[in-house]
């Protein structure tokens, strides 16, 4: 069973050995935004999850990462269905996220019921990746 906590000051040490894309400070922002999530399963941390508001107001899962020993154990699953949760309960009716299209992730995604809705292709030097794509889940359907 997992257990989600927002993030805190002491966790920065910890979030930053797996987070490399963001700045200290950054995170530190976030952190006071409570949009942070350290992922602790049988007690130990094991993760993190960050997200922030897109159009100002659909969640929109920005990073879940997990140390290697703790992949492919089902924790990404219950730590996106406590994730969404969370959302419901604050008053959200959807949540979204994106992966590169030549990650696994996509399949992730589909499997919890997330649907395909747009895509992004950076064409920029410097900036150029694989196509992004995005997907959008309701959090008001019933299963």
């Amino acid at each position: 069973m997992i257990n989600m906590n927002y993030a805190n000051e002491s966790d920065l040490n910890f979030w930053l050995s797996l987070d490399k894309h963001l700045s200290k400070g950054e995170l530190e922002r976030k952190i006071l935004q409570k949009q942070c999530y350290i992922i602790e399963y049988d007690g130990k941390r094991v993760g993190v999850l960050r997200y922030n508001l897109f159009w100002d107001n659909i969640p929109f899962l920005n990073m879940i990462f997990f140390s290697p020993e703790y992949r492919a154990k089902g924790i990404g699953k219950q730590t996106m269905v406590a994730w969404e949760n969370e959302m419901k309960l604050l008053g959200y009716v959807a949540v979204m996220t994106s992966t590169n299209s030549d990650e696994q992730a996509q399949h992730f995604y589909r499997k919890l019921g997330y649907k395909d809705c747009g895509c992004l292709i950076l064409d920029i030097p410097k900036m150029e990746q694989p196509t992004e794509l995005f997907f959008i889940k309701s959090l008001l359907v019933n299963k």
